[in-house]
């Protein structure tokens, strides 16, 4: 039986898309590959963009914003036939002219689209919708789109297939909105909706695919962005275990000085505020500790994570700290063992590549209570790892998890604190949006002797220069890392660098004579592994990668990275990817290699050149790319956002963050009836395994 999704359709929740009209079995299978299996599913399918064919303006009105590029809509009867001339390479040039109702005119032209002279009839009237250039023979609209319907629709645009184009998924779309009952539940509680002078679900799905003008348009859009985000905080909300009255285990003594007096190393104020922070949480409160732990790459976040750690036990409290790779794992345990166990405090480890007895033996140790904190991968949460007094959890990258594999951790001990580290920079203002209650702490400093990374931006043409430079840093014992976007060639158009032919001819080529390895994501994570074990073991000088390697271990060794076709990666991820270098006593180098002449491109690239402040850096990834590449909720473990903009719908976020707390006061569990709607939509979306509806 297929499980809900969205929210009660009545008679059509359950209806599967082929049964549609001009659907049927062949392009419902286009429409899976979309995700869309049934009817609510594609009533969740929010349309990427809007043409508006609402405002049709005169040739002249057109003409004064020609230079601004304007897309705009002319009304005008053709004035010619259409004329076909032959190109050079088999192409065929299209052209007519059209004059509007003032009698100003303009060209058509059009490319390789034998049924235009079918389309357009001379004499006719239509719609033409494009851009219109002014050039030496006057006004001209290069491949314009064209109806003959009247002005004052607003034309949803989806996101499609090959097969089924924008406009066939809006006639089903159209279908599904026809059957949809007067009465239909609404998963908003109708005194929410007066409250926040909401639409009702029904207005809000018709308007949203197909408004009636702009205004109706906003309505319908700020009721369905304010439904997401309040459903992701309930969700957020109820998985943080944040509830009042619900005390984890407290600690008595704040053992953090005592921990820094036993390091060979002097930590900085920020190690040292934010650890105190960290602790103060776990002895004072109604509530455990629940905190995000931000710091750059380098910032020391794992001897702040270990300091907390020897503070949990020496109160008499386990702690696990799950990372998202098995490599990661191992060399927590290494370096925090090295710290902790000559204290006293014992350290395990469990990761899918022990062996059966191995694990078995740690099993058997920790729920003895004979470990006093476990380091592993996903591994924590299997159902036969139990904990004596699981009372401090830590999850590292904390956005390769989701948060159910961190609440399945929590599960393990009764309320325990929590703890998640973060190397990716995020804005304060865009973490209190995410993180909801979360309080926050900030590694703004750098340990002494951290030596900055010096990085440039040069050209194709210095290509083989920079090869040199990597090649004189190996020579003298040093190793790099050479970053490409693709794993193959034809992944994607254009001259991107692939990584594996990259490899190949980089060895046979620039880096000849060098012991050169590959990594990328279509790799077994055993051999991923396998690859940097030997990169950090000092077998291999450079390495190709995807950036798969942004997440990985530390190789202080490798001083030099190159980062090929630079502009096709964000400045937040360059910044992640160059923190694997300089990690180490030798100066280190980033060379972002790019044959982009786009403005922004260039400007983004240039930004990399003149800061290593990995928060600074993440503000002007907002400002140039926005939060939709910059925050993707798959990056950060988040459930998938469809309508809502973590950045710009602030207001409407703080409105449903309200909504959410006053709600969870009233009814903690969602078990009113009111609350059902609500109740089910925090199941489904915050469900892992879901099948695809």
């Amino acid at each position: 039986m297929k499980e809900k999704t969205e929210f009660n359709l009545d008679k059509i929740e359950s209806k599967p898309l082929k049964y549609f009209k001009g659907v049927g079995e062949k392009r419902a299978e286009l429409f899976q590959k979309l995700g869309i299996g049934f009817a609510d599913a594609l009533l969740r399918y929010y349309p990427r963009e809007y043409e508006d064919w609402s405002e049709c303006v005169s040739v002249d009105e057109a003409k004064a914003n020609a230079e601004g590029g304007e897309i705009v809509c002319i009304r005008a009867t053709v004035s010619s036939p259409v004329k076909s001339t032959f190109l050079r390479g088999g192409k065929t040039l299209y052209t007519t002219r059209a004059v509007d109702d003032n009698g100003k005119g303009f060209r058509l032209t059009f490319f390789n689209n034998s049924y235009i002279p079918k389309m357009i009839v001379q004499g006719s009237e239509y719609i033409f919708r494009g851009k219109l250039f002014v050039g030496p023979n006057g006004a001209e609209m290069t491949s314009p789109m064209f109806d003959s319907g009247d002005c004052g629709k607003i034309v949803p645009v989806y996101r499609a297939t090959e097969g089924l184009p924008s406009r066939q998924i809006a006639k089903v779309v159209a279908q599904v909105l026809d059957e949809l009952p007067e009465n239909m539940p609404d998963p908003l509680p109708e005194s929410v909706r007066a409250k926040y002078k909401l639409c009702h679900i029904r207005y809000a799905l018709k308007q949203i695919h197909f408004p009636d003008d702009k205004e109706t348009l906003a309505t319908a859009r700020d009721r369905l962005v304010f439904e997401e985000l309040l459903i992701l905080q309930l969700g957020m909300l109820r998985l943080k275990g944040r509830k009042r009255g619900s005390a984890g285990q407290c600690i008595e003594r704040d053992c953090t000085e005592e921990f820094w007096s036993l390091l060979p190393f002097e930590p900085t104020a920020a190690q040292r505020r934010t650890a105190s922070e960290a602790v103060h949480d776990m002895m004072n409160g109604d509530c455990p500790m629940s905190r995000l732990l931000q710091g750059d790459v380098g910032s020391g976040k794992t001897a702040v994570a270990a300091a907390i750690c020897y503070t949990a036990a020496k109160n008499g409290m386990q702690s696990a700290l799950m990372a998202p790779t098995e490599i990661l794992a191992e060399q927590h345990f290494r370096s925090i063992s090295e710290l902790l166990e000559p204290c006293g405090i014992h350290v395990g480890i469990l990761t899918g590549s022990m062996t059966a007895a191995q694990k078995r033996n740690t099993r058997e140790l920790l729920a003895l209570g004979m470990i006093d904190l476990l380091i592993g991968t996903h591994a924590l949460i299997s159902e036969s790892v139990e904990f004596k007094s699981l009372g401090l959890v830590i999850t590292d990258e904390q956005h390769r998890f989701g948060v159910n594999q961190r609440g399945a951790l929590a599960a393990k001990g009764n309320n325990p604190h929590m703890l998640v580290m973060s190397a990716t920079p995020i804005p304060r203002t865009l973490a209190l949006m995410i993180y909801g209650d979360l309080d926050i702490s900030v590694l703004d400093e750098m340990p002494k002797g951290r030596i900055p990374i010096d990085t440039f931006f040069v050209d194709g043409g210095k290509r083989q220069r920079a090869y040199n430079f990597v090649k004189k840093h190996v020579a003298e014992g040093r190793q790099g890392y050479v970053i490409c976007p693709l794993v193959e060639e034809g992944e994607n158009s254009g001259d991107l660098k692939a990584a594996r032919s990259y490899a190949e001819s980089l060895s046979n080529g620039y880096l000849q004579g060098c012991r050169v390895g590959l990594l990328h994501g279509k790799m077994k994570g055993s051999e991923k592994d396998a690859v940097m074990q030997q990169f950090a073991s000092g077998e291999l000088d450079v390495l190709v990668s995807t950036t798969v390697v942004e997440v990985g271990v530390n190789v202080p060794n490798a001083v030099i990275m190159i980062i090929e076709n630079a502009e096709r990666f964000g400045l937040s991820q360059l910044h992640q990817l160059r923190g694997r270098v300089g990690r180490g006593q030798h100066k280190s180098y980033c060379i972002l290699i790019s044959d982009a002449r786009n403005e922004a491109a260039v400007s983004r690239l240039q930004t990399m050149c003149k800061t290593n402040d990995g928060f600074a850096i993440a503000n002007e990834d907002l400002k140039q790319r926005g939060p939709g590449d910059f925050f993707g909720s798959r990056q950060h473990g988040l459930p998938d956002m469809k309508i809502a903009d973590m950045m710009n719908d602030m207001n409407i976020f703080s409105m449903a963050q309200e909504a959410a707390k006053d709600i969870l006061r009233d009814d903690p569990e969602l078990t009113k009836r009111e609350n059902t709607g609500l109740s089910e939509e925090v199941q489904r979306l915050f469900d892992p395994m879901r099948a695809m509806n």
